[in-house]
């Protein structure tokens, strides 16, 4: 089996390397500024744990390798403009957007958008960095420097947010976990949660419209796909071409992982669909220092990714699963007073998702 680098050296790369584990693949998460020589790339299958990387020695030598997957798609999905322009040329719902070019738009954007607009970096800032929600009279609040290098969309009255994370094979057959709820507060994703019975119409409208991306890029691999619920429909937020935190519950949810799927698409390998047979929630770890007590209850999976605790940092996830939905409420309610106040709000709508 031929070996797979992954550019990015992050927690993905890591769980990447855990999965490669067990089939024996080997694989190697490198820092975009490792040594080219350094890096055993000649003949592996090369992949990418981040969408966008500035120019270095190694990200030269790959950006011209063959086996380098999805290598054109990267820079087209990183940047907000060309992956709107893409949903818009293949007629899936998204929020009304425009790009953002100067200050002298404002009227005309609050009267095409509305009362609330959400500004977004064309490229970089997540986990609510480079974003911001502005209504009239707050457009001073954006950085100058933003003009021109943001899109702007309508702020949208959602029920909801879910994602679905799928993966497509060389052979064009794609595969799809059941679609994930997902608790957001403050841009960043806290909690998830993950029902072997999905709504079965939105289910099949999601699956429909992340095939349409899929096939259209002759993507191959996972790629997440995160949107919002306004009445009995989907609109598409954003895309990752990647695996994707809001599909980490599978590690411990599902009979093949989305870390162990990738690795199977991209080197042309058995893609069956994953069986997911009980409910799942995962609770990302964030500026938390490790807990053992978390250890005591027995349906907690711990994933620790070894960085140096920092306020807002993700540092870990905690994936919790068993086929009893109120088993698994009973050991939300044990994990809360070992966890700090700003998780206690997920944890309760994970019950609720559960109920």
């Amino acid at each position: 089996m031929k070996p797979v680098c992954v550019l990015g050296n992050g927690q993905l790369g890591r769980m990447l390397r855990q999965a490669g584990e067990p089939l024996g693949i080997a694989v190697y998460p490198v820092g975009i500024d490792a040594e080219p020589e350094a890096v055993p790339y000649q003949n592996s299958v090369i992949t990418a744990e981040i969408e966008r990387w500035p120019e270095t020695a190694l990200t030269r030598e790959l950006a011209t390798h063959n086996s380098f997957v999805n290598r054109d798609i990267f820079p087209r999905l990183a940047d907000r403009l060309t992956q709107k322009q893409l949903l818009d040329q293949l007629g899936l719902d998204t929020a009304p957007w425009q790009l953002l070019a100067n200050a002298a738009e404002w009227p005309q954007v609050f009267a095409t958008l509305g009362e609330l607009a959400i500004v977004k970096r064309r490229v970089g800032g997540y986990d609510g960095r480079g974003q911001w929600r502005l209504r009239p009279g707050q457009e001073a609040e954006l950085p100058a420097d933003a003009y021109g290098e943001c899109i702007v969309e309508q702020g949208i009255n959602f029920s909801g947010e879910v994602s679905l994370v799928g993966a497509r094979g060389h052979d064009g057959k794609s595969v799809f976990y059941p679609l994930t709820h997902n608790l957001h507060e403050e841009g960043i994703l806290r909690t998830s949660v993950a029902l072997p019975q999905p709504n079965p119409a939105l289910q099949h409208q999601a699956e429909q419209m992340l095939t349409a991306i899929l096939d259209e890029l002759n993507y191959v691999g996972v790629m997440a796909m995160e949107c919002f619920i306004v009445g009995d429909r989907l609109l598409i937020n954003e895309l990752a071409p990647r695996v994707h935190n809001s599909g980490h519950w599978t590690q411990n949810g599902a009979s093949i992982s989305q870390f162990e799927l990738h690795l199977r698409a991209i080197l042309a390998l058995p893609l069956p669909k994953p069986v997911v047979s009980t409910p799942s929630v995962m609770v990302n770890l964030i500026g938390t220092a490790v807990n053992q007590q978390w250890l005591a209850l027995p349906l907690v999976h711990l994933h620790w990714y070894e960085k140096e605790v920092r306020e807002g940092r993700k540092v870990g996830h905690l994936n919790l699963n068993d086929p009893d939905a109120v088993a698994l409420q009973q050991s939300l309610l044990a994990l809360a007073p070992l966890l700090p106040a700003e998780y206690q709000s997920g944890l309760a709508w994970a019950q609720k998702k559960l109920a």
